[in-house]
């Protein structure tokens, strides 16, 4: 059964670019006092209150469930009608783009529960920032999470491009140049000789912690809301062998 304090998918009105970014400020001073949404985005349905720690807590024990192979037995067709009305994601993650990670299995939960960010390499570029800014200011999301997993290929080309100057066609450099300031410090202070899986798995460690360093200093949105503790930001790898998520 779908968890009761996820009712979920909202359609709230359509307003201009100039006027979300103004209200998407006052959602941030109004989180800030009082931590509810702004008045425009007022959600039809009451709104459940759920701490960061909760927040991450629900996720790891979904998990935990995910690699066990005994996920939560849901009907698809139940809380439709809430979802219509009004989401409730008690996180948002910033997750890898990869075919064989999907946040909403990994950690078992039902739709609407999680807010979920995706490209190659997990990495913060403005476009990601801005998602995860609505999913803070405007949803009230208590909980931000920075995804990698094992065997990433972005981070493997990362590497790749490092040590032996490879270059790679059309937009894939840009990728790299976001990822590179995460991965280089790892690599450049790898020991010869090192097993490239011993390097691969810290680089992916190095890139998790530098996305979750960029979004603390992503202002005034995000860097407010951790820096006030009203947002927690936590970081994880998933294994795709055993389903684990470990926070890093």
């Amino acid at each position: 059964m779908p968890h009761p304090s996820s009712p979920h998918l909202s359609s709230h009105p359509r307003i201009g670019r100039r006027s979300f970014l103004g209200l998407l400020g006052a959602g941030a001073t109004t989180l800030a006092v009082g931590g509810t949404a702004p008045s425009w985005a007022a959600d039809p349905l009451p709104r459940p209150v759920v701490t960061g720690d909760a927040a991450l807590a629900r996720l790891m024990a979904g998990n935990a469930r995910w690699a066990e192979g005994k996920p939560e037995a849901r009907d698809p067709m139940a809380g439709r009608d809430a979802r219509a009305r009004a989401q409730y994601p008690i996180a948002a993650i910033i997750s890898c783009a990869d075919s064989r990670i999907a946040p909403e299995l990994a950690f078992d939960q039902g739709p609407g529960e999680v807010f979920v960010v995706r490209l190659a390499g997990n990495f913060a570029n403005d476009d990601g920032i801005a998602s995860l800014e609505y999913a803070v200011a405007v949803l009230g999301v208590p909980l931000v999470m920075v995804l990698g997993h094992s065997g990433c290929g972005a981070v493997s080309a990362t590497i790749d491009v490092i040590r032996n100057g490879t270059i790679l066609p059309g937009h894939l450099p840009g990728l790299i140049d976001a990822m590179r300031p995460g991965i280089e410090p790892v690599v450049l202070s790898s020991a010869t000789g090192r097993p490239a899986a011993d390097l691969l798995a810290d680089a992916t460690i190095g890139n998790v912690r530098h996305t979750l360093s960029t979004l603390a200093d992503a202002t005034p949105v995000l860097s407010q809301a951790i820096a006030d503790t009203r947002v927690k930001a936590v970081g994880g790898v998933y294994d795709i062998a055993t389903g684990k998520v470990t926070l890093v």
